[in-house]
């Protein structure tokens, strides 16, 4: 006997395996139906929507003005539609992450806190209906099989939430692995569980390959799936080879379920969630920052909202038909993008996050782990893991590689500290190309 919540789990798990488009004009103009009645919802019931917005028909929604973390947080107590206030929302938030116990709620609605990589942690709110529309929709997307098949699923997260929770049912053994806890533990619980689904960030997926080839882990999950950090090739290639499975990947914030993988490997923007405008970086590179307007969220709507990630379109279709937009990779953060002065004093040369990965991997087939963080501009940290008695070698060969890369871009080439490549899972996300320094983007000339 089903569950009222897994009835409806399964109603929605059922919606997305069914709903099919046999082209982009059709998808289109059904998300534009759904988009209509969203815009007409929220403009009813969000006073800071309704000002924002003014009297603009919704006919114009996509040059309504956007939204990005700093307005919705400033902006919260009136953009929610749950009555929640952020003073409240943020003392239940931050006394979870202290107690590690992140079921309380708020009138039936989640709390969230994002991990605030960039400085500026934000709050999210889910309604228990939208609790299990997203469960469903992240089913059907990445479970190896079907709903009412029998699965184990590790999920490796910063905090749990009930968002989570919704997942679990006496067929579906759902478990929580806290990235805070020690890797010994994961361990055990990993061995007894022996999971069919394995969720996790590349940096933590990683580190169990490696237990997995050293022989302190024995497992064989059906299915991989990335989630929370951007992927990197190495990491990929290593965690594949592990396992022997092809690595699915995720792609979800504060701001929702937005992408995932399909039978080819390739990333599919979800855009029967939420429909994605692109604003380009670098159109030749087919670069673009994502805006997004996700029609499932009713207690945080998220309208004409601008992330701080920087996605790669991909170029040719996908083999799998699919009519949502394809993307090669997921480059990282805004605030990650290198600045470089320019050779001839004529301001910034901006520099992607993939070039600096793939000058690094190109250098030499030594490399077994590494992170590139800028200070500043004249001063580029390397930190690298390498074969035995390979570290001068490779460290040449590094150097040799980024020089290469500045003179091709036609940047200055920063001075270079080489260290030993160390990371311990936990509250901070891995970023292998990293920006620590700030830069007034608006007021320099880039290139």
């Amino acid at each position: 006997m089903l569950t009222d919540s897994l009835r409806i789990l399964s109603r929605y798990w059922l919606t997305r395996q069914g709903r099919r488009w046999t082209d982009r004009t059709s998808l289109e103009r059904w998300q534009e139906a759904r988009i209509r009645s969203h815009l007409d919802r929220v403009r009813r019931q969000s006073p800071f929507y309704r000002e924002w917005w003014g009297n603009r028909p919704l006919s114009e929604w996509r040059e309504f003005p956007m939204i990005d973390k700093q307005i919705m947080m400033e902006q919260f107590d009136r953009l929610n539609t749950a009555g929640i206030l952020k003073e409240e929302a943020f003392a239940l938030a931050l006394r979870a992450e202290q107690t590690r116990d992140f079921t309380p709620m708020i009138g039936g609605t989640t709390i969230g806190l994002s991990s605030g990589t960039s400085g500026h942690r934000g709050l999210f709110l889910v309604s228990r209906e939208e609790r299990l529309a997203w469960a469903g929709a992240v089913l059907a997307k990445v479970l190896p099989g079907s709903l009412f098949g029998k699965h184990r699923i590790a999920f490796f997260l910063r905090a749990n939430s009930n968002l989570y929770a919704a997942v679990g049912s006496r067929r579906l053994q759902f478990r929580f692995y806290d990235l805070l806890d020690p890797l010994e533990r994961h361990l055990d619980r990993l061995r007894e569980q022996q999971p069919t689904l394995l969720v996790a960030p590349p940096s933590m997926l990683r580190l169990l390959a490696e237990q997995q080839r050293v022989g302190r882990l024995s497992i064989a999950p059906g299915r991989i799936v990335s989630v929370a950090e951007v992927l990197d090739p190495l990491d990929r290639r290593y965690i594949e080879e592990t396992f022997g499975r092809t690595l699915h990947q995720v792609y979800q914030c504060t701001e929702g379920f937005l992408a995932a993988t399909c039978a080819h490997g390739t990333l599919h923007m979800n855009e029967d969630i939420a429909v994605i405008q692109k604003e380009y970086v670098d159109l030749e590179l087919r670069k673009f920052i994502p805006v997004i307007t996700d029609f499932s969220r009713m207690a945080q709507p998220m309208i004409r909202y601008r992330l701080n990630d920087v996605l790669t379109e991909r170029a040719e279709p996908c083999p799998c038909g699919s009519p949502f937009m394809a993307i090669d990779t997921i480059e990282g953060r805004c605030d990650d993008l290198f600045y470089f002065p320019d050779r001839r004093g004529e301001g910034w040369v901006r520099v992607f996050p993939d070039f600096v990965s793939r000058a690094l991997l190109a250098a030499s087939g030594d490399i077994e782990a590494y992170r590139a963080v800028l200070h500043a501009p004249n001063r580029l940290e390397v930190s690298l893991q390498v074969s035995d008695g390979k570290r001068a070698e490779t460290e040449a060969a590094v150097a040799n590689a980024l020089t290469g890369l500045c003179d091709r871009v036609g940047c200055r080439t920063p001075g270079f500290e080489f260290t030993v490549y160390a990371f311990q899972p936990g509250d901070r996300k891995l970023r292998r190309v990293e920006r620590r320094f700030g830069l007034d983007l608006d007021a320099a000339l880039i290139r």
